[in-house]
């Protein structure tokens, strides 16, 4: 079942023209700048957009520029585990890794514990209202997420089409707590 739908929502992503990706991306990022969470993080976990997911180049130059701490994901597929790096400047220390997404080279690798994020932008593919998602079959961002010792609060980045009626569910998916879409923003646990 998630399979089938992870289809569906990637070939709908991938009907969306440049211009659409960029004119929902923009919406989506002013209204996460002024979500509270974000305005009050002072280290945020980002992802680097990739197949015509939300772009998130105006997310990391804005946290940049306000002097914010910008972390992001670095796969290991050996192990299929994430660890968090420090991003000062994309376009010097940024390079195809794993699965063809853009993560620091290694000499610009510089870990950080997830502990000391304030804040989490999740991507996906699918989304429901509870906060439950779907994923690239991977597992990174369920296992990120359930080893976190605090409760650090996570952000899902979606356009509206990837929000489903219910997303099949297995006993390790964790869900993200908000879900910020072109046109509105959902609390998953209220």
């Amino acid at each position: 079942m998630k399979n089938k739908i992870r289809k569906q929502i990637l070939e709908a992503r991938k009907a969306l023209s440049a211009e659409e990706v960029i004119n929902k991306s923009t919406k989506i990022f002013h209204r996460l700048q002024h979500f509270p969470l974000y305005q009050n993080a002072r280290h945020v976990l980002a992802y680097i957009d990739f197949r015509n997911e939300v772009k998130t180049d105006l997310i990391i130059k804005d946290l940049l520029s306000s002097k914010k701490n910008v972390m992001i994901p670095v796969s290991i597929p050996e192990t299929k585990e994430m660890i968090i790096s420090q991003l000062f400047n994309p376009e010097k220390e940024l390079a195809k890794g794993a699965y063809g997404i853009l993560e620091p080279k290694k000499e610009f690798i510089r870990k950080v514990s997830p502990d000391d994020l304030d804040l989490i932008l999740v991507p996906g593919i699918a989304f429901d209202m509870k906060g439950y998602r779907i994923g690239y079959g991977g597992g990174y961002y369920d296992r990120f997420l359930g080893q976190q010792i605090k409760k650090i609060p996570s952000v899902a980045l979606a356009y509206d089409f990837q929000i489903i009626a219910t997303v099949p569910r297995d006993f390790f998916d964790h869900p993200v707590d908000y879900i910020i879409t072109e046109t509105r923003t959902i609390a998953c646990n209220s």
